[in-house]
């Protein structure tokens, strides 16, 4: 493709993503996939172009005083020094040439300063509730891509994948994770291929660790999705034990089969609804959230986060939690754990279902993650699990564990 074709296939992506209708990834796939002519480096140039026009969204807007795809282009090319007329030279794939308007216009771009919620990328509403620049900074930077070792040790696995010549090192957290920070094509990497790696960020791994499963317990993964975490809970039992996995919507559980046979899992089992009688241990709530805390890896998402959505979310959390309740065992525990880093999907559901229920308390989170991972306790001054790209270098992930008293007769 020619320099302008590739800046008219970014100018109409961004179009498309700023209605903020549909999930940025979707819109990019669904766009190649339709044009499957575009070559591979291609693909790479304007799929690059299209994020870090994502990443900076504000920022353009702002300078731009509009959020026309144009403009936005316009101003990004501008201020990376791009040779405007090789990129606007109209016809049919090609952006159009530039107006006497438009020039005039660029000409008068004047450098201002940013107000605090542009600086941080971030939509003025949330800003205010997150109240952390420095968080809200981090979320917008590129995530490094995570793995955890499923079969064998990490340190076998690391060798392996080092002799393909992949740059990769340990997690510092997780005994479990390994960390790229470039691109891994996952069709070219045996180590996948052979069931010894699954692709997880190591905030989801250390979730499942606090989940602390043993193969007598009786566990079910509840809005398990596409089953990361059950993946995860079944390759800590060691093949031993069972995972229930269970998720509302049946078609979000489709890959987990075919990528349980892939790790060779053997232990986990879909049911379309939970056991009744109060028999789980471990009930572990993967809880529908807003994903904040995986803002680095869609940026996008937070443009189409509603306060009614966020509203919304708060009471079908505190529900799941209500039906957990009624179904773990006197003795049990309900891990509750969110990709969030809202007050109001996090402590503040967790807290309000402490108060209602009386007979449910915290376990001590910090001996449980000095056990699991022999490292200090990273989050002074909490009870609960809270991880994100400044403290962990994570995704922002959540994770409260609760146990519910044992009966006068002993429970569990």
């Amino acid at each position: 493709m020619k320099t302008a074709a590739r800046f008219k296939a970014a100018e109409e992506l961004i179009d498309a993503v700023f209605a903020d209708r549909e999930p940025a990834d979707g819109i990019i796939n669904a766009y190649f996939r339709e044009r499957r002519y575009i070559g591979g480096g291609d693909r790479r140039f304007i799929a690059d172009a299209v994020w870090d026009i994502i990443r900076h969204r504000r920022r353009l807007e702002f300078v731009a005083e509009s959020g026309e795809a144009r403009k936005i282009l316009l101003c990004r090319c501008r201020e990376r020094g791009d040779n405007l007329e090789e990129i606007f030279t109209g016809g049919e794939y090609a952006p159009a040439k530039l107006s006497a308007e438009e020039k005039q216009w660029l000409a008068a771009r004047a450098d201002r300063p940013y107000p605090p919620a542009v600086e941080c990328e971030c939509p003025d509403r949330l800003f205010a509730e997150i109240n952390d620049a420095s968080l809200l900074k981090s979320l917008n930077m590129p995530a490094p891509a995570d793995f955890r070792a499923a079969r064998g040790g990490r340190e076998e696995v690391l060798v392996k994948m080092k002799a393909e010549g992949f740059d990769v090192r340990p997690t510092p957290f997780s005994p479990y994770g390994i960390r790229a920070d470039g691109r891994i094509n996952l069709n070219n990497c045996m180590v996948w291929q052979e069931g010894l790696i699954e692709v997880q960020d190591e905030a989801s791994q250390l979730a499942a660790l606090m989940c602390d499963v043993r193969p007598a317990d009786t566990i079910i993964d509840y809005c398990c999705g596409a089953g990361g975490k059950t993946l995860a809970l079944a390759a800590l039992l060691a093949g031993s034990g069972l995972v229930e996995a269970h998720d509302v919507n049946p078609e979000r559980t489709a890959p987990l089969k075919p990528r349980a046979a892939r790790l060779g899992l053997n232990n986990i089992r879909l049911v379309a609804a939970p056991r009744p009688g109060g028999v789980y241990t471990r009930f572990v709530i993967d809880a529908p959230c807003s994903g904040s805390g995986t803002w680095r890896r869609a940026p996008d998402a937070k443009f189409r986060l509603t306060p009614e959505r966020v509203d919304e979310l708060s009471r079908i959390q505190a529900e799941i939690l209500e039906k957990a309740y009624g179904l773990t065992a006197a003795g049990g525990r309900i891990i509750y754990i969110t990709c969030s880093v809202l007050r109001r999907e996090n402590e503040d559901v967790v807290e309000a279902f402490l108060a209602r229920r009386k007979d449910m308390t915290v376990v001590d989170m910090p001996a449980l993650w000095r056990q699991k991972t022999g490292c200090p306790w990273i989050c002074p001054g909490s009870r609960y699990l809270k991880l994100n790209p400044l403290i962990s270098n994570t995704d922002g992930f959540f994770v409260a564990v609760l146990e519910k008293k044992p009966t006068a007769g002993g429970g569990l």
